[in-house]
């Protein structure tokens, strides 16, 4: 789908939309010129009404506002019709030829979509979808993301980190063993409130009570919030004026979501709103390959797997299960992925055909890199 095409043919709407309006302004204050020193000319009493009112309709036939009018508007149609072909070309009203009849579990979807609506914080909406699909146990998928919500609404409308630290403070232990620094993050950010609120003297006390445990391994990091106190009063002028900057709460309420759902064992993006996009971005290529099939009398959707591949963006690649970008086959315990000396990973069987079963190198079929099977390492998803 090119994207590109469709906004400019929208920017050249949006132009002509914006010459219609000026063009048509300026015609309008032209009349009520013309209009206004008519009505001057009567109020006078001294000229002859007719003869102004003939002068005005010659001024407003020399002006022709339904000529300049029309021509504005002929315009403007053209580039709406123009960009409404686009549309209709780009996008197809039918997408049912890209449905396939899936055998799916209602009650598992329902609950996607509980969680979704509760994990974007429409509590009401997702209320009334679980009482009305009947949601199971609704509440224990409501629950933790009430905690997630009522922090992030701290942070956004009072500047408020106290939620937060409690959070973290409670699960140090677990965000510790996945490597997070969040904890260290929320209290330097406080330490900076502070110094932009005129405490340096509070401001010292807390740097040493919850930044200093932190030395040891962040050393350089602390430093630098330390040398704030030296621009207590102009930190946006300083060489560290970015830690001041208001995108510093928007990136950690971003890290926040991100470990509060990790420690939840779920991705910090919905997994509904993941799957509506990534299948977005492979409709076209499913509704052309419908089309195709369907010239050729052939039933696609009968097909154990697609017959081309769909080319998503990276974020939308995960690779819990291995397909052999070779064999176009999932990888099992009796055909392992591995990974090749170049980077490039292909199923043990297909190691073995492009080395013909022997020691000798062979070329990887994506690049140039040569490696023989002894380099060859399985790799474990």
């Amino acid at each position: 789908m090119d994207v590109d095409t469709i906004r400019e043919s929208f920017d050249r709407v949006e132009e002509k939309q914006k010459q219609y309006a000026s063009r048509s302004q300026e015609i309008i204050d032209q009349l009520i010129k013309e209009i206004e020193l008519a009505i001057t000319k009567l109020q006078d009493g001294n000229l002859d009404q007719s003869a102004v009112l003939a002068q005005l309709k010659a001024q407003i036939d020399e002006i022709t506002p339904v000529a300049q009018f029309e021509g504005c508007q002929k315009e403007l149609n053209l580039a709406i019709a123009k960009y409404t072909k686009l549309l209709e070309k780009t996008f197809h009203s039918d997408i049912s030829k890209a449905y396939r009849d899936v055998e799916m579990d209602t009650a598992t979807i329902n609950e996607i979509i509980a969680s979704h609506f509760y994990r974007q914080g429409q509590f009401e909406i997702g209320d009334r979808f679980s009482s009305e699909a009947q949601v199971s146990e609704s509440d224990i998928l409501k629950s933790p993301f009430l905690e997630m919500h009522s922090i992030l609404q701290a942070m956004r409308q009072s500047r408020d980190l106290g939620p937060a630290l409690a959070w973290v403070t409670k699960n140090r232990d677990k965000l510790l063993r996945y490597g997070s620094s969040l904890e260290l993050k929320l209290h330097e950010l406080q330490f900076i409130e502070m110094l932009k609120a005129g405490k340096k003297g509070e401001a010292l006390k807390y740097a040493r009570a919850h930044l200093s445990p932190w030395a040891n391994e962040h050393q350089a990091e602390i430093q630098k919030v330390f040398a704030c106190l030296l621009w207590e009063n102009r930190l946006d002028q300083s060489p560290y004026g970015d830690l001041s900057s208001p995108s510093q709460w928007k990136e950690l309420e971003s890290e926040l979501v991100r470990q509060f759902c990790g420690l939840m064992g779920q991705s910090h993006e919905s997994p509904l709103a993941v799957t509506v996009a990534a299948g977005a971005e492979g409709l076209p290529t499913l509704l052309k390959l419908a089309s195709v099939m369907q010239a050729k009398k052939q039933e696609w959707q009968e097909m154990k797997q697609l017959p081309v591949p769909l080319d998503l963006p990276k974020e939308y690649q995960f690779h819990s299960v291995f397909v052999c970008p070779v064999l176009r086959e999932q990888g099992s315990e009796e055909n392992p992925p591995m990974l090749m000396p170049c980077g490039h990973v292909l199923s043990r069987q297909s190691i073995l055909k492009l080395s013909k079963n022997s020691t000798r190198a062979f070329k990887c079929p994506y690049c140039p890199q040569e490696g023989t099977v002894a380099q060859c390492r399985q790799l474990y998803f």
